[in-house]
């Protein structure tokens, strides 16, 4: 499927994916419940609160205070979404640890305006560390939409999901690549472009430019597999041994910091399963500052022609 990007359908914010899919999920499901911290224009949580307004909690600039009574909820049957910015998340984390996920309780968090995608907020407000902090935790399910598609699916999938999970979504507009007969599923990922010379598993907004960079390689006659890691807890480590396998080049991509990501899971499992040459383009172990989100990405190496030249020096030294 090279040349995917040609394809554009539009650009959607995956935190409108997710507003859209939480409405789908309150009308499913009379037991869904939505809390948010004081921020549901931003989270796309409002469009819950309108439609059910009933159903819907808003709990201030208290994050711990909104996961204490989405534990509740949880015990009393509901089924509650809680959102707010993944930064702010992190002030909950103790009770997200000793309450949800120790417990495993039927929490859904959703932390938007992750990365620094985030842009003008600055490195304050971007957060580079959510993957790593929710992927420790155990029976945490963590998934990063690519497109708004995906975020809606996901959302709903979720609905079906027994357990806790962190969903990670961000603010600005990221093109649409699926269409709504895309069929989302926890844990299992999904190959967009074949090649046989290396394999590129992205993440979130990484896919794009990742598919972009797939079109800048072909041109050089480097042919890539690139990869839909939506879901990075659980990993899909069968997708990642298989494709290791028939390339011997992994490269993964995330807006996150490259320890404790998604580049980290990867590597985890290649290393007990299936050593290679592999190398993680991500922020390396650096914040990030003001600025607008696509020179952001050009400066920190995130952007299609910085991938494409960091997997064009890579595999050379492979052939």
């Amino acid at each position: 499927m090279a040349g995917i990007v040609k394809e554009e359908k539009g650009k959607i914010a995956t935190r409108d994916g997710y507003g859209k899919g939480l409405v789908a999920a309150g009308k499913e499901n009379k037991n869904v419940v939505a809390l948010d911290a004081d921020l549901s224009d931003s989270t796309r949580s409002e469009w819950f609160k309108k439609e059910f307004p009933e159903r819907f909690f808003s709990m201030g600039i208290a994050e711990q205070n909104m996961i204490g009574t989405a534990a509740g909820f949880a015990l009393s049957g509901k089924i509650p979404y809680a959102s707010t910015f993944a930064i702010f998340s992190e002030r909950a984390f103790e009770l997200v640890r000793n309450v949800i996920s120790r417990n495993n309780l039927n929490v859904k968090i959703a932390g938007s305006h992750a990365g620094i995608s985030t842009g003008e907020d600055g490195k304050s407000a971007q957060a580079i560390e959510d993957i790593a902090i929710y992927r420790s935790l155990p029976n945490m399910v963590i998934i990063q939409p690519c497109d708004a598609i995906e975020a809606e699916k996901a959302t709903l999938s979720l609905l079906e999901y027994k357990g806790c999970s962190y969903m990670r979504l961000l603010r600005n507009p990221l093109p649409v690549i699926h269409d709504i007969r895309y069929k989302f599923e926890i844990g299992k990922g999904e190959i967009l472009t074949k090649g046989k010379d290396a394999v590129i598993f992205a993440t979130g907004a990484l896919l794009y430019e990742s598919l972009k960079a797939a079109d800048f390689l072909k041109e050089k006659g480097i042919n890539v597999y690139v990869a839909n890691i939506h879901t990075i807890k659980p990993l899909d480590t069968k997708l990642v041994i298989e494709l290791a396998k028939k390339t011997d080049c992994v490269i993964t991509a995330e807006d996150h910091n490259i320890i404790g990501g998604l580049g980290s899971a990867v590597a985890e499992v290649l290393v007990e399963n299936y050593p290679c040459r592999m190398k993680r383009i991500g922020l390396k172990d650096v914040y990030g500052e003001s600025g607008k989100p696509d020179e952001l990405y050009r400066k920190y190496g995130l952007d299609a022609e910085s991938i494409a030249k960091e997997v064009n020096k890579f595999v050379g030294k492979n052939k």
